[in-house]
């Protein structure tokens, strides 16, 4: 049965896109290492994060912005995250295995919801390592725009130093307005 796993990066940083990854892997042709993103350095990520992109049957990756994130709140945004990942695998799954407690809504295929599925599932765990790689890089390069903010260090989390920049430089147009620190800052900026 093909089975892929489905995992999101970006949930509670202030600013930018939410990440999802879908992935299929091949049996036939394992991954050694691979386990909840959180779990691994930043330099293993990156290599199993071209390992799995090698060796995978299929995997995507796709977002919901920080205007979709305002308009219908970050636990949706991630849902649809998930499944624009799930539709844009070049190979269609039979099942899908999520990650959380949540199952994306408008998926042809049987889903199951997996609480710490990242840590229990391969195919999730591959999913979570694109998708977190990702997310990460995104925030690099937005680091590059505004290096006042230092995301390339903080990733967009709600740190200490996130809050003086936006205390010091305000907001910018990636932020997350419908969260409640950013929210703020635009009533006091």
């Amino acid at each position: 049965m093909r089975v892929a796993g489905v995992d999101e990066a970006g949930r509670g940083p202030l600013v930018g896109s939410v990440v999802a990854a879908a992935v299929i892997l091949d049996p036939n042709n394992p991954i050694e290492g691979l386990n909840d993103s959180k779990k691994l350095t930043e330099k293993k990520r990156e290599k199993l994060f071209l390992e799995i992109q090698e060796k995978a049957l299929a995997w995507a990756i796709a977002e919901a912005s920080h205007e979709e994130i305002d308009d219908i709140n970050i636990l949706q945004a991630s849902l649809l995250a998930m499944r624009r990942a799930v539709e844009a695998l070049q190979i269609t799954p039979e099942h899908v295995l999520v990650d959380g407690n949540k199952i994306p809504q408008g998926l042809s295929m049987s889903c199951d919801a997996v609480v710490g599925g990242d840590a229990l599932h391969a195919e999730i765990s591959a999913a979570s390592i694109l998708a977190k790689v990702t997310r990460d890089r995104d925030m690099v390069a937005l680091d590059q725009k505004y290096p006042q903010y230092g995301f390339a260090k903080h990733k967009g989390y709600p740190t200490k130093a996130h809050f003086e920049a936006i205390a010091i430089h305000g907001i910018i147009a990636e932020h997350r307005r419908s969260y409640a620190p950013v929210k703020k800052s635009l009533v006091t900026i």
